[in-house]
């Protein structure tokens, strides 16, 4: 009898939590930012194995979810006919060189046509998804080989500002006033900008005055975006330049520390994110020689992209 009532509690527990996470829902759109350079576009591989160009597919995402831990601990991520996934509760917009990409959460939204990479959005995306009871809706701006230095230079910072900056503020803006064309099953929300992601630092290595200035000109950087964005208190979370792995040059280092520091100096709903654990080996990865691109391996991007879900999570938290 004992059994049966904690069996019946625990099924009234859970409608009840189910209820409650659907009944906290309202009218807006959580809105979400991710900005960088090439790792931010994403260069995960998700599908091509040739045995000369992507290393028999070592480290592909596909091969990466034949693994039980994965298929285990993240089975949402497939769908039923054994590919992957397409929310239709999360949905990205991302203008890329090729042109303007919209739509439902899935593989696909990097700076490469057709859908066979991923960047961290992918499993970012699942994250906010599952945690939050609103519609997510994720801007993407991201270009590959610009430096903080000098193409996304913040007006705050003595100079000129970078032309980059300026073209992620007008992408931003650009993508809110165009959700109802974008996304006309959203154009009844009201978007609000919940955070912001910066994942950046590779083209900044190799300038001393570059590194030298890395943490002021980050610390500017976010400044600035939430001035433009009218969001004070905009929770933002700056990805560390992880490729590579734990051990490191000295300017790499360099730029890390830089990182954190900014981190810090900024202070409160501002949290430095360490990636270096997920750097996985050239010998394990698609892309031998692209070091600066985590080696085109999807379990890299796809766990980068589940570490800036958790924390983004526990940022607004703190926020509310």
């Amino acid at each position: 009898m004992k059994l049966k009532k904690t069996i019946f509690l625990l099924f009234v527990s859970s409608i009840y939590c189910l209820c409650a996470k659907k009944s906290s829902a309202d009218d807006s759109l959580h809105v979400y930012i991710l900005a960088g350079q090439s790792n931010m576009e994403g260069q995960g591989v998700v599908d091509l194995d040739h045995p000369k160009y992507y290393n028999d597919g070592k480290g592909i995402l596909k091969n990466v979810f034949k693994k039980t831990e994965f298929k285990s601990k993240f089975p949402y991520v497939l769908s039923n006919d054994g590919g992957f996934a397409t929310r239709n509760d999360v949905f990205v917009r991302f203008k890329t060189r090729h042109g303007l990409k919209t739509g439902p959460l899935g593989i696909g939204f990097t700076g490469y046509e057709g859908k066979h990479h991923i960047g961290p959005e992918f499993q970012f995306g699942h994250v906010l998804g599952i945690h939050t009871p609103q519609p997510v809706l994720i801007i993407k701006t991201a270009w590959g080989g610009k430096s903080l230095f000098s193409d996304f230079r913040p007006p705050s910072s003595p100079g000129q500002t970078g032309t980059f900056y300026l073209k992620m503020i007008t992408e931003i803006n650009e993508g809110l006033r165009n959700i109802k064309t974008d996304f006309p099953q959203l154009g009844k929300l009201k978007p609000e900008i919940k955070g912001f992601i910066w994942f950046q630092g590779w083209n900044d290595m190799f300038n001393t005055s570059a590194r030298e200035e890395y943490q002021s000109n980050l610390v500017n950087l976010i400044r600035d975006v939430r001035s433009d964005l009218n969001k004070p208190r905009l929770p933002v979370i700056i990805g560390e330049l992880g490729n590579l792995g734990p051990k490191t040059n000295k300017s790499m280092s360099d730029i890390r520390h830089a990182q954190k520091n900014a981190a810090d100096a900024l202070g409160d709903l501002v949290a430095f994110v360490q990636t270096h654990q997920f750097a996985r080996p050239k010998k394990k990865s698609p892309n031998t020689t692209h070091g600066h691109h985590w080696f085109g391996n999807a379990e890299s991007y796809f766990l980068i992209g589940n570490e800036f879900g958790k924390n983004m999570i526990m940022l607004t938290n703190q926020n509310n």
